[in-house]
């Protein structure tokens, strides 16, 4: 099989580091967020490991069980067995923590006749109480999460609170085709509107979450009228969340003001976060998670769409559960999805909502318009100007999940192919390479997303971004042009020689040995009004040594003076080419390749 390697990175082929010692097993907990090394996998397009739970515990055709290979939106068959048997795989990647998309039991197909797809993604629930049976048992989820933790490796659960399955439809739906109703056109004193029959007396809104206050809303009909269909009334676990009253049941979210938190998430039904029965057994629901399998943290999805007012119960009680559990350094992120290269927006849930931490959309916006768009390396700097604007500042942005892409808008290689559709591969592979040096050595958790460190590149977001890394039967997937290989996903893709895995373990086993790098304060020290030179000092949060991390994001050699303290004297290169001394106290000189980068240790300081 022929690799393709870049001359101009003359990339080191040593292991990576093993990811603990003898005395991992006690002190990985101890390790705070921003020092792990995230993999982000979906479970079903990962490692079958176990064939016979293929149609999870469902018989008939696809539609039925949700399995069908060659299908793009259906189960293919990886579950928890195949991702502990790749556990090696990861730890030689320099992963020290997993990340996977939920895994509770699901409702295995959805959507209208014609247009249908399987929960294979695990964002459908119907039982909160164990994984779903595509996947595999409780038991086979405690042996991941005890493997996972042999190794040192921490483990977060993707989590949902905002929806469950599409379960409640609504008997007068089809006649505005399931359009958001509002709060003020649809009080929750009437039903149908303002001039209909009262119902709900005393009940004073959904602002009192208090039990008092919600024990006057009986009726669900301010809105619509939900049913629910006979063969589907017990499906979901806890049996609490049977009952249409805990969901809004105010029609579809266009994701935009009001709608955003009330609506349901495409048909979706969307949890009555306000209820303090539901915020009570959201609780319950993930405390066990913690308590009996002993999970390292959450990212919770659509956290934008749930009210402030249910993080700041949840959080606290999970955390409070954590501590319990011996789990200190519990991590908890949010997903606020938004595109844009300022961090403002994403931090107001940090402030208002008091989520520990959230997803860094900003850092990865920040990064398309570098590399796919060809902005001036200003935009990366503007972006950590703003880390003082999250509730904690700067120390807190250290512990971002920073990230390039995923598997809801696209993969890094798909975004910058759509931004550069005449792009060659070596230089779409040279910048996406560059990409991950970055993230690596910039602040922040970083996380890779499954199949980018076997150069993945996908035709589109969702769907088209979630390919099998065994063996694929998908036809969509299968005709990829990835990079770095000639290998197609028809293969099982887990080449430890690709040239991604390769930097991802040079960079990873080089950011875990320098506690500068994942634990220290970042100074950006360079950068430009156009695409160029980008560079930032991170220092080690005992010592204070400076590291230097510096990058190129032209397709030309480029060099500059760089910024350094003026007590530095001379460098020790880390990785790439860094200069041997200072020209003058206080500057650097440095030189760069197409795409290159630097990341040099000041080893000798003025007296």
């Amino acid at each position: 099989m022929i690799r393709f390697a870049l001359p101009l990175l003359a990339l080191a082929c040593a292991p990576a580091a093993h990811a603990q010692d003898s005395s991992a097993e006690q002190t990985f907990r101890d390790r705070e967020p921003s020092e792990e090394i995230v993999y982000f996998v979906l479970p079903d397009r990962f490692e079958n490991g176990d064939p016979t739970n293929d149609t999870g515990d469902f018989t008939g055709d696809r539609l039925a069980t949700g399995y069908d290979p060659t299908a793009k939106g259906f189960f293919h068959g990886g579950d928890l067995k195949g991702l502990t048997q790749r556990l090696d795989y990861l730890e030689r990647l320099g992963v020290t923590a997993i990340w996977f998309a939920p895994i509770f039991q699901n409702k295995p197909v959805q959507g209208p006749e014609g247009d249908e797809s399987a929960g294979y993604h695990g964002y459908w629930v119907t039982d909160f109480t164990r994984p779903d049976s595509h996947f595999g048992s409780r038991e086979e989820f405690k042996a991941f999460v005890d493997a996972a933790h042999s190794r040192g490796m921490k483990v977060y659960m993707d989590i949902i609170t905002n929806h469950t399955a599409d379960v409640i439809g609504y008997a007068d739906g089809d006649a505005t085709n399931y359009e958001y109703r509002s709060k003020g056109d649809y009080p929750y004193s009437t039903r149908g509107g303002p001039d209909g029959a009262p119902i709900n007396p005393g009940f004073m809104g959904d602002e009192d979450s208090s039990e008092e206050n919600f024990a006057k809303l009986v009726d669900p009909t301010y809105a619509y009228i939900p049913e629910v269909p006979e063969a589907e009334r017990d499906v979901k676990v806890p049996a609490w969340l049977n009952d249409p009253i805990y969901y809004h049941n105010r029609g579809n979210s266009s994701f935009t003001g009001e709608d955003s938190r009330y609506g349901d998430f495409s048909g979706l039904d969307d949890l009555f976060t306000q209820h303090p029965r539901v915020r009570a057994g959201m609780i319950e629901i993930f405390s066990d998670w913690v308590r009996d399998f002993g999970v390292d943290g959450f990212r919770i999805d659509t956290a934008r769409h749930v009210d402030p007012g249910f993080w700041q119960e949840f959080v606290p009680a999970l955390e409070k559960v954590a501590a319990e559990e011996g789990i200190p350094n519990f991590h908890m992120f949010g997903e606020v999805y938004k595109d844009i290269p300022q961090n403002g927006y994403i931090a107001e849930y940090t402030r208002r909502d008091k989520l520990p931490s959230v997803l860094d959309f900003a850092f990865q916006a920040s990064m398309r318009e570098l590399l796919g768009r060809d902005k001036g390396t200003v935009v990366l700097a503007h972006m950590f100007d703003g880390d003082v604007l999250y509730e904690g500042g700067e120390e807190a942005a250290l512990g971002l999940p920073t990230f390039l892409g995923n598997h809801d808008m696209g993969r890094f290689s798909t975004l910058i192919k759509w931004d550069k559709p005449d792009i060659s591969q070596e230089e779409l592979l040279q910048r996406v390479m560059l990409g991950h040096a970055m993230m690596l050595s910039l602040r922040g958790s970083p996380v890779i997303y499954y199949g980018d460190e076997q150069g993945f590149v996908g035709d589109g977001n969702d769907q088209l971004a979630r390919e099998d890394m065994f063996p694929s039967q998908t036809a969509v997937y299968n005709d990829n042009d990835l990079i770095g290989t000639d290998a197609t996903t028809a293969e099982s893709n887990f080449d430890e020689s690709h040239p991604l895995f390769r930097l991802i373990s040079e960079f990873s086993a080089v950011r875990r040995a320098h506690p500068a790098l994942t634990r220290g304060k970042q100074v950006v020290r360079h950068y430009e009004q156009e695409p160029g030179i980008f560079a930032a000092s991170r220092f080690d949060p005992e010592t204070g040594a400076e590291y230097l991390a510096v990058f190129n994001t032209t397709p030309a050699e480029r060099s500059a003076n760089v910024l350094v303290g003026y007590d530095a004297r001379v460098f020790e290169t880390l990785v790439g080419a860094c200069p041997a001394t200072v020209s003058a106290p206080g500057s650097a000189p440095v030189t760069l390749p197409a795409f290159g980068w630097a990341v040099c240790r000041v080893s000798e300081v003025s007296e």
